[in-house]
């Protein structure tokens, strides 16, 4: 079973730059297709990106298009979300999540969409 872990959140100022990692401790990581969603107060949880099983497919969502970057090293069973020129609507816990793979984006965007979930990570960006 994969057993997600969120780690890299952190207080960063706006334009800075963070890298979340989400590793996998049942190593099964490269099985899956994973997705990265975040949460802020108040708001629904969102899709940000997602990656396919051999990184072939990416997906972003538009706010974050040309500032995300979202990669995977099955080697490492760890799946990355790079986080450039963030803003302060960027803040919200991330959450890295696990589901089987399809071709479509449609198929990542939803939250009901993934089976298995991390316990998430907090990103705060300051204005």
């Amino acid at each position: 079973q994969v057993q997600l872990r969120e780690s890299g959140g952190g207080l960063v100022q706006a334009g800075g730059s963070l890298r979340l990692s989400c590793a996998d401790s049942g190593r099964i990581l490269s099985t899956y297709a994973i997705g990265w969603l975040r949460h802020a107060p108040g708001m629904e949880r969102e899709f940000v990106a997602a990656i396919s099983t051999s990184s072939s497919s990416t997906f972003y969502a538009d706010y974050v298009k040309g500032r995300f970057t979202i990669s995977r090293d099955n080697a490492e069973n760890t799946v990355y979300l790079q986080m450039n020129s963030l803003k302060s609507e960027d803040t919200a816990v991330y959450y890295c999540a696990a589901r089987t793979y399809y071709r479509d984006k449609a198929y990542y965007t939803r939250p009901y969409q993934y089976s298995t979930w991390g316990q998430g990570t907090q990103v705060t960006v300051s204005s």
